[in-house]
């Protein structure tokens, strides 16, 4: 196999790395030697795209910053001003529905105490409501970068442009 192709899997791998990882365990799942898995993962971490934790063995896991650069990178090139605006603004809503609903004003501040645990239904609507929340504030924060982003490419203000 190429160098080339083994990379572009390892990539593919390495970008569901939540853990770290040994360079031992990803050839395996790319089915490629672990010299191969090492040098590309390397080439990945001089990328920014996978972080190396030094050690016996050393071991590797997705950047969250690069995933999150990219994301923002992908929203402001593929939607308009005016969409983002608007998955901006119901998102505002969803979150304020929530503030209201849990009377706190964010998902941190939810006391664990405050659901009857005998009432399992009840425990798994509320552990799904805050899982939602929390999902919504990251996104609230991502769609501001890809808006701010996509608005100063529409400016002119950066080398692309997005559209209005």
């Amino acid at each position: 196999m190429s160098r080339t192709h083994d990379v572009q899997r390892v990539y593919d791998v390495s970008t569901g790395l939540a853990r770290y990882t040994s360079a031992k365990a990803v050839s395996q799942r790319v089915d490629c030697s672990v010299d191969g898995a090492r040098a590309a993962l390397e080439q990945l971490v001089e990328m920014g795209i996978v972080e190396r934790l030094d050690g016996r063995p050393t071991t590797y896991r997705r950047n969250e910053s690069y995933l999150r650069w990219k994301r923002v990178e992908s929203l402001a090139q593929e939607h308009s001003v005016s969409d983002l605006r608007a998955e901006l603004e119901s998102l505002l809503s969803e979150d304020e529905s929530f503030q209201t609903q849990f009377g706190v004003p964010d998902p941190d501040a939810v006391s664990p105490k405050s659901v009857d645990v005998a009432d399992h239904d009840a425990l798994h609507d509320r552990w799904d409501a805050l899982t939602r929340w929390r999902t919504v504030r990251e996104d609230l924060a991502v769609l501001q970068e890809a808006l701010h982003r996509a608005s100063g490419d529409s400016n002119g203000q950066t080398g692309t442009s997005a559209s209005v």
